[in-house]
Formats: C-alpha cells, sequence, structure tokens
C-alpha cells in the first residue's frame, strides 16, 4: 500500500523469473560465454576433485588388502619365567562387547593334534600342517572366501568336520570338499577349501575345525590362541586400548595386542590432503566464476539503462528493478554450474574408466558445485542489482 492510499505494484514470482530469463535471451552469446566461464571453472574442480576421489578409492581399496583396521589379540608372557600366559575362555565374547568392535572372531591351536590324508600316514609326516578351533564369524573377519566347498556352518557344530587352507589341501592332496582327512583318532569330513588369506597367511597352513567339534573329538580346552577383531578406521586406537582389558579384565597386562597396520596412517595422509585439495580449488573455481559473474551484471546493467528507466517510469518499484537483476544473476551462475558438474563428472567417469579405477565424485562436490554457484551468483548480482535499482528514471532515459 503507498501513502496515498493506493496499491503498491506488483510483480509475481513467475513474472520475475521470466524477466530474468529474458535478460539472458535476448544477449544469448554473452550469456553462453559467461556461463560457459563458470562451467570450465567448475567442471575443472569437480574433474580434479572427482578423479582424486577415485584414485584414493582404488588406493583404500589396495589399502584395505592390508588389513588396515585388523588387530590381533594374543597370550602375554610372564614377566619373571617368559611362559605364555593362555587367553580366558570368554576372550572372544568380551572383545566383541567392547565399544567400536564390529567383528571378532578367535582362533585356537590344538598342540600335539596333526592333520593327515589318512589313518596309515606316518605320524612323523606332519606337513607343518597346524589344526585350529574356531567359530563362525572367522571367514567375515578375515573377509576371506572359500575356493570351493562351504564353511563350517554348512553342518551342525557338534559334527567331525573341517575346512582346509589353500596350502594344506595341497599338502594332504584335497581336491574337492566331500573327501576327509585323518585327525586325532577318526576321520573328519572336508567342508569347504579356503581361498589364499593374505591379512592372515598362518590360515593357509591350517586345518580349521569348529570349535564345538574339537572339544568334543580333539580335547580342545576352549581357550583361543589367537583373537582377530576390526572396526572402523576412525577409532582403531582408541580401540586398540581397550582391548587388554577387554580381553582379560583381571589381567590386562597379560595380553599383547598387535598395533595397526603402518597402511593406515598412509589412508589417514591420503584423506587429510584430499580435504585441502577439495578446499583449494573449490575457493579458486568459485572465486573466478564471481568475478565473471559480477562482471557480465554491471555491463549488462550499463547497457539496460534506458531499459530501466522506461520500465521505472511506467511505475517498476526499485525493488523489481533489483531483483530482476538479482535472478538473472542466479540464472545465469546455476547454468554454469549444473554445466561444469555435468562435464566434470563426465570427464571423471571417463578417465577412472580408462585407468580401470572405480568412478568416485564425492556428492559434496556435486551439491556444493551448484548450490556455491548460485551463492556466489546472488553476491555477485547483488551490486549490479542494487546498482540498477538506485537509477534515477530521468538520468536511465536520457542515457545513450
Amino acid at each position: 500500500m503507498n501513502p496515498d492510499g493506493t496499491k503498491g505494484s506488483r510483480l509475481r514470482a513467475g513474472d520475475l523469473l521470466r524477466l530474468g530469463a529474458n535478460g539472458l535471451r535476448t544477449r544469448p552469446l554473452r550469456a553462453v560465454l559467461s556461463a560457459a566461464g563458470i562451467a570450465i571453472g567448475i567442471a575443472a574442480m569437480i574433474a580434479v576433485l572427482g578423479i582424486s576421489a577415485s584414485s584414493s578409492a582404488h588406493l583404500n581399496a589396495e589399502l584395505d588388502k592390508l588389513g588396515t583396521n585388523l588387530l590381533t589379540v594374543e597370550p602375554g608372557r610372564d614377566a619373571e619365567t617368559g611362559e605364555s600366559i593362555p587367553l580366558p575362555k570368554t576372550t572372544v565374547q568380551t572383545v566383541a562387547r567392547a565399544p567400536g568392535v564390529d567383528t571378532v572372531s578367535g582362533t585356537g591351536k590344538l598342540e600335539g593334534v596333526n592333520a593327515y590324508r589318512n589313518a596309515h600316514v606316518d605320524p612323523a609326516e606332519s606337513n607343518a600342517l597346524t589344526v585350529l578351533a574356531t567359530d563362525r564369524y572367522l571367514l567375515k573377519t578375515m573377509e576371506a572366501r572359500l575356493e570351493r566347498g562351504g564353511w563350517l556352518d554348512r553342518a551342525p557344530a557338534g559334527y567331525p568336520t573341517v575346512v582346509v587352507g589353500e596350502r594344506s589341501a595341497a599338502r594332504l592332496g584335497v581336491s574337492e570338499p566331500g573327501e576327509s582327512v585323518w585327525i586325532g583318532d577318526r576321520y573328519f569330513t572336508v567342508l569347504g577349501i579356503l581361498a589364499p588369506v593374505p591379512l592372515a597367511p598362518e590360515l593357509d597352513t591350517a586345518v580349521l575345525v569348529n570349535v564345538a567339534a574339537a572339544e568334543r573329538y580333539l580335547g580342545y580346552d576352549g581357550r583361543p590362541t589367537k583373537v582377530y577383531e576390526r572396526s572402523d578406521d576412525a577409532v582403531v586406537e582408541s580401540v586398540r586400548a581397550l582391548l587388554p582389558r577387554a580381553a582379560n579384565a583381571e589381567n590386562p597386562q597379560n595380553v599383547t595386542v598387535s598395533r595397526p597396520s603402518d597402511a593406515l596412517k598412509a589412508r589417514q595422509a591420503a584423506q587429510a590432503s584430499f580435504t585441502g585439495l577439495l578446499v583449494g580449488l573449490g575457493a579458486v573455481a568459485l572465486l573466478v566464476g564471481g568475478i565473471g559473474v559480477a562482471n557480465t551484471m554491471v555491463i549488462a546493467v550499463m547497457e539496460r539503462r534506458g531499459e530501466i528507466g522506461l520500465r521505472r517510469a511506467l511505475g517498476a518499484a526499485r525493488r523489481h528493478i533489483s531483483r530482476q537483476f538479482l535472478i538473472e544473476a542466479l540464472l545465469l551462475s546455476c547454468l554454469g554450474g549444473l554445466g561444469g558438474t555435468i562435464l566434470g563428472t563426465a570427464v571423471t567417469a571417463g578417465y577412472a574408466h580408462a585407468q580401470g579405477w572405480p568412478t568416485a565424485v564425492p556428492l559434496v562436490a556435486l551439491v556444493g558445485g551448484v548450490g556455491a554457484t548460485a551463492l556466489i551468483g546472488a553476491v555477485a548480482g547483488l551490486y549490479p542489482a542494487l546498482r540498477a535499482a538506485r537509477t534515477p528514471p530521468t538520468a536511465a532515459l536520457a542515457a545513450p
């Protein structure tokens, strides 16, 4: 409402959007060139970040094979006698309840128990194989896979069944599941054959028996000799500090815990470098885009002073003029940002495919690319919009 009681002029959102778009349509070449400048900057940012992220994803996949988040718990030794102090029977269960632990599994070495191809083999020919009692979670914890057959949970826990490591199978002459091996005083049926386990080479020369069957047939006392634990990379150090007490609450000093892999530090360093790269490139691309938008809009205001004066003379308010040019700057920036995002993603996908890497474009780069250009467009277009709104109608109409 105006001071004299008449209604003030109104400009609906749809009309405002059409006005802003019309400013770009009437000068298509300038709009395309300006948007292209923004698009190239955003595309360069997203391409570099996407290629870096794809390279990082490839590196992380390789580092995962080194067990960056794998810790092991083993019996400690007496400070005076040097003798090994067994872990409690409940070690696996108590470690599993520790904060930050994702998966855990244990193996127990059966001393004096060997595996043979059959009952007629000389007991002295043990082939340097070890018989280990284990649980159903070992396969998941070690991220191991079976070459053939199935895991120990395929048969009831108390049945005499085994899974053999890759080298164990070769030494025992086992080629297919369903064959038998002689352990203790009876035959055990082979359920499966493990593929090589890079994180735990000791499993390649082992014969794995379910804990229940080991206790029933082989005299296993239930005490694990090695416990494998996995947690998120971010909490590996804190989990490591908890494991001794989690494994043996009464005597944590009698527990030995491995230190995190050096590969974990390499991964953390790579992630820190990637974050710095994201911030640096994003700032440069947005600065260049903002300057381009501001320059384009200032020139547009100077060239269209006659249009501004005519609209003011016909009743357009200052806010209408300022909003028109602000919308125009926003559309210009968003078009450039969207085009740059598509172009940068395409370049990333092409390069990653050529290198044999997984394609990984950070979501923050995609969303931030368009969102930040819109913000920069608003900021860069604010001054030209206000300048246009403050132009007196008479001065604008008198302009050449």
